[in-house]
């Protein structure tokens, strides 16, 4: 049974930003992508075509259509966002293709476009530096009628977007590989990686994009022969990729109000970092009726819920210890009062704002909000005077 949004839920989620859309004001973002995709128009010397489309969509857009199996894991409550049985928040902009590519099933002739699909999409997902609930990301797909695309294009759209995202002239020698990638929308799919050094000098491979050959069931659905019609497509994380071009490591910074943050987030130059306020960090345990929800992404998408406006507050979640009732000391079964099919589950937040200093009680109240959240037992144990 899938957990739907709220009213509240949903128009929280659609009344947020969205960083590359220009209508709601400049933003560096919308700079990288106009790069990413000037970068491939050249290259394949084509127009490009931008679709800029309703976050609500079809469930079966964006599962069924593009080849996900019904009882894929990533249907579940614990990771998309339902508004009802039929209705999605989207959880990738990919979800925009089936129609797209119904739309040109009267296409004659030769025919060969690159079709650009920015914006927000919506996930259940941990809380960190690099991760929000609801990121940009774009999807990239090169259609062509009566001409072959394959594993070669493929690769020279990867080194592009590469090139686009960390030019050269400011990130010499950038190394980059790919590894096989299934997704059950392409054929001969791959995972784009680059190589990163991290603040304290050690090296890190990233994901930068996952992309692959238009897979022929795809084309098909949509009424499209793969004998006449071909494909490329890649996805691209876009508050990563700008992170990486402008050498930021915390995603919150990207929405920040700090002016001297702002002032940096018109344009793709180094960013140049600003003093942010010391890190609080407030452990809590939490009683769980169901193991199953000992989950960090469902337990940090609670959390964001939990303190609405001050979200940006929280910088990160992590799950210390997960202990079943059985395997805690009869002391604090008694006290927690729990039962035998409950779960202890040790949390610590990490609140860091970006823009001012949180007091002891003020910290204290904010991991009340989150603990009142998430405890799911008989005893709460509240610390904000």
């Amino acid at each position: 049974m899938k957990n739907y949004l709220s009213p509240t839920e949903l128009n929280s989620a659609l009344a947020l930003r969205d960083l590359t859309e220009p209508d709601a004001g400049a933003h560096a973002m919308q700079r990288l992508l106009a790069d990413v995709v000037t970068a491939l128009e050249r290259r394949w010397d084509i127009q490009s075509e931008t679709h800029r489309l309703n976050p609500l969509v079809a469930t079966a857009d964006n599962y069924d259509r593009l080849g996900y199996s019904p009882g894929d894991v990533t249907r579940d409550s614990r990771y998309s966002r339902h508004v009802s049985p039929t209705v999605m928040l989207r959880s990738h902009t990919s979800a925009g293709i089936p129609a797209l590519l119904d739309s040109l099933r009267g296409e004659q002739g030769h025919y060969d476009r690159l079709h650009v699909l920015p914006g927000l999409v919506y996930r259940r997902d941990a809380v960190d530096r690099t991760h929000v609930g609801a990121p940009h990301q774009v999807d990239l797909w090169r259609i062509k009628a009566r001409g072959l695309l394959g594993s070669a294009d493929l690769q020279a759209m990867m080194a592009a977007v590469v090139e686009a995202v960390l030019p050269a002239a400011e990130h010499p020698g950038v190394q980059w590989r790919t590894t096989p990638a299934t997704h059950s929308y392409t054929a001969a799919g791959r995972q784009l990686d680059v190589l990163v050094t991290l603040p304290d000098g050690r090296s890190e491979w990233l994901e930068l994009a996952e992309c692959g050959l238009v897979a022929a069931p795809v084309l098909r659905s949509s009424g499209l022969d793969p004998r006449r019609w071909a494909g490329l497509a890649l996805g691209m994380g876009m508050d990563r990729a700008l992170m990486l071009r402008k050498g930021m490591d915390d995603i919150r910074l990207l929405r920040s109000e700090n002016p001297e943050i702002q002032a940096q987030l018109l344009d793709l130059a180094p960013y140049r970092p600003v003093s942010l306020m010391p890190a609080v960090r407030r452990d809590l345990s939490v009683v769980l009726a169901d193991p199953a929800e000992a989950d960090v992404e469902l337990l940090g998408d609670r959390a964001r819920s939990a303190l609405a406006d001050d979200a940006d507050v929280l910088a990160a979640l992590e799950i210390k210890a997960v202990t079943p009732t059985a395997e805690l000391p009869p002391a604090a079964v008694d006290r927690l009062r729990m039962t035998p099919g409950d779960v202890n589950v040790l949390l610590r937040l990490v609140l860091q704002p970006l823009d001012r200093t949180l007091t002891d009680q003020q910290a204290n109240r904010l991991r009340d909000r989150v603990y009142v959240a998430l405890h799911q037992g008989k005893v709460q144990e509240l610390i904000a005077g």
